[in-house]
């Protein structure tokens, strides 16, 4: 990674990144036994729902490559990206495809993609940062595509257990949504943790579309 990567815009917003990514390089094989085996199947299916049959879908920050594996069972075409070298090596080995390594400020499409899911994976970018990828997300979106993405529940901003996290609750993300043009909310719930013993948790869920004039 570089100083001059597009989107990264000052050396505290990379040293977050940094730190966040080797956060993952880390605790890869932890976080994969954490989450391989979820059950995500509802919220999978609220964003599939939403899409013609076999349409292109880029799994934005896949992690273990869980739900990417499910969509290509499900018949629909996929692409799957993550910042964590380790991380994209064993999604490539789960889903049988190319996982490239990329920052989501990397992001350059247009028009590409009929679905961005973004599953726990941007709440780790800054305010400032966020506001740049969506942008970068509505651009590689076929008009009317559909992003699913999900922050923790709450309205904590800063450095929590060795990453770097940006919550929200309903009425700030329907706020910050606001200045993203062409991005309109198609859906907003809370739902609660689904790995075993952090059904306390809270998470806000939503489904965009993009809207052309």
């Amino acid at each position: 990674m570089k100083d001059d990567i597009k989107g990264i815009s000052d050396k505290e917003n990379l040293k977050d990144v940094n730190k966040t990514i080797d956060y993952y390089n880390k605790n890869v094989d932890n976080y994969c036994k954490q989450t391989i085996s979820v059950d995500f199947a509802t919220t999978q299916n609220e964003f599939l729902n939403m899409l013609p049959k076999k349409s292109l879908i880029l799994d934005f920050g896949c992690g273990s490559g869980r739900d990417s594996l499910a969509f290509l069972k499900q018949g629909y075409n996929v692409e799957a990206i993550d910042g964590s070298e380790k991380m994209c090596k064993i999604a490539s080995q789960i889903t049988g495809i190319n996982v490239r390594k990329m920052l989501f400020q990397e992001l350059n499409e247009h028009e590409k993609y009929d679905g961005i899911w973004a599953c726990s994976s941007i709440l780790h970018l800054t305010r400032e940062e966020l506001r740049l990828v969506m942008n970068k997300m509505r651009d590689a979106l076929k008009p009317d595509g559909i992003v699913y993405t999900s922050f923790k529940y709450g309205s904590f901003e800063g450095e929590r257990n060795g990453r770097y996290f940006l919550d929200f609750k309903e009425d700030s993300f329907e706020n910050f949504i606001i200045d993203i043009k062409e991005l309109e909310i198609q859906k907003i719930w809370i739902s609660s943790d689904v790995r075993v013993g952090r059904g306390e948790e809270k998470w806000l869920n939503v489904i965009l579309q993009k809207k052309i004039g």
